[in-house]
C-alpha cells in the first residue's frame, strides 16, 4: 500500500538534492588558479572592474599584491566597489579611474591621465562587454557592441601600446568567447546599419576580439609583449541585462536547468589572472584560452587578411594616430 511522503521527508529529499547539486557546481567549476603566483611591483588595469569576472579578476589581482586600476564608467560603483577589495584584499594600490569605452575622448583622457601618473602597465585586461542592447550607437557613431567591446578597446591598447612596450615583459588580454565562433564580419556593413541583429552583432564583436588579439600578437612578436585571448566559458554574471523581454524571460525559466553547469563569477575571474600572470604564456601571440586550456579558435578568428582588414579599419574609425599625437602633445606641455 502506498503511503503519501510526509512534509519532513519531502523537505529532506529536497534539501538532499539541492546539496547534491551544490556540491557538482562545486566540482564542475573548477580550482583557482595557482595562488603562488604573487603580483608585487605589477601594475594592472581592468576595464569593466564594477562586476563580473572583471570585478573578481581585481579583486584577485590586489590580494596578489598588485597596484590595480579599476577603468570604469560609473565612477559611483566604481568607487563602493574598490573601497570593498582595499579593505578585503588590505592592498590600498586599487584606482578608479573614468573610462567610458562607448566614448573615444573618454578612452584618451583615461591614456592621458594614466600617463601622467603611471610610468608603466604590466597587464591590461580589456574585459569590458555589452551583450545584445537594443539597437544604438555610442558617442561616435559605432554600433553598440562593436563599438565597446571591439573598437573602444582597440583604442585603449593602442594608445598605451608604447607604456606596453617600455614595461616589458607586460601581457594583453583580451577576454572574447565561445560566440566568436558564430560570428562573421560583415565588410559591406560593419556598422549594421542596414539590417541589425543584437545577437548577430554580438557575435561579431567577440570576433572582432578575436580577430584584434590575432593580429595584435603577430604585430608584437619580439617584443616582450604577449596577447592572449580567453574564454572564461559559461559564468553567472550581468552580462544579459540588455537582452529583450523574450530572452530575459526564457532565460529565467531555463536558468535553474543551466545554474548547475555555470560558473560563478570568481571562478570565471580566474581565466583572466591566469591569462595575465600565468609564466607559461610569456611568448603567447594571440593564443585562444579555454578554461585555462589552449584551444583553437574559429577557422575565420585565423584569417590573417580579415585580422588584418579590420586592424585598418579600426585604426582609421578610431582615429588612433590622431589621439596619439594629441597624447604625446599634452604630456610634453
Amino acid at each position: 500500500m502506498w503511503i503519501p511522503s510526509t512534509p519532513v521527508t519531502i523537505i529532506s529529499t529536497v534539501a538532499a538534492s539541492f546539496g547534491a547539486v551544490c556540491i557538482f557546481k562545486d566540482f564542475y567549476n573548477g580550482s583557482p588558479y595557482d595562488r603562488d603566483v604573487r603580483a608585487e611591483g605589477k601594475t594592472v588595469i581592468v576595464t569593466g572592474a564594477t562586476s563580473g569576472i572583471g570585478k573578481e579578476a581585481a579583486w584577485d589581482f590586489a590580494v596578489r599584491g598588485a597596484k590595480v586600476f579599476m577603468a570604469c564608467r560609473d565612477m559611483e560603483k566604481c568607487e563602493t566597489v574598490r573601497r570593498d577589495i582595499v579593505l578585503e584584499s588590505h592592498n590600498k594600490y586599487v584606482y578608479c579611474r573614468p573610462c567610458d569605452l562607448a566614448s573615444l575622448q573618454s578612452v584618451r583622457d583615461f591614456v592621458k591621465r594614466f600617463k601622467s601618473e603611471e610610468p608603466r602597465v604590466d597587464v591590461l585586461v580589456n574585459n569590458a562587454g555589452v551583450m545584445e542592447p537594443p539597437a544604438g550607437v555610442t558617442r561616435d557613431g559605432f554600433e553598440t557592441q562593436l563599438g565597446v567591446n571591439h573598437l573602444g578597446h582597440f583604442l585603449l591598447t593602442g594608445l598605451l601600446m608604447d607604456t606596453l612596450k617600455e614595461s616589458a615583459p607586460s601581457r594583453v588580454v583580451i577576454v572574447s568567447g565561445s560566440a566568436h565562433q558564430r560570428g562573421r564580419v560583415h565588410k559591406e556593413d560593419l556598422n549594421l546599419t542596414n539590417k541589425y541583429d543584437a545577437a548577430d552583432a554580438y557575435a561579431q564583436s567577440k570576433l572582432a576580439n578575436m580577430l584584434f588579439a590575432r593580429e595584435l600578437g603577430k604585430r608584437l612578436l619580439g617584443t616582450g609583449v604577449s596577447v592572449v585571448a580567453i574564454d572564461p566559458c559559461l559564468t553567472d554574471t550581468n552580462l544579459t541585462r540588455h537582452m529583450s523581454m523574450t530572452k530575459s524571460v526564457t532565460r529565467f525559466l531555463v536558468y535553474p536547468l543551466f545554474w548547475p553547469f555555470m560558473k560563478t563569477a570568481k571562478i570565471g575571474g580566474q581565466a583572466i589572472v591566469h591569462a595575465a600572470l600565468d609564466p607559461a604564456l610569456d611568448k603567447s601571440a594571440g593564443d585562444y584560452y579555454v578554461d585555462m586550456k589552449k584551444k583553437e579558435p574559429s577557422k575565420l578568428a585565423q584569417d590573417f587578411e580579415l585580422s588584418l582588414w579590420l586592424w585598418k579599419v579600426s585604426e582609421k574609425w578610431t582615429r588612433l594616430d590622431e589621439h596619439k599625437a594629441a597624447i604625446k602633445e599634452a604630456n610634453a606641455a
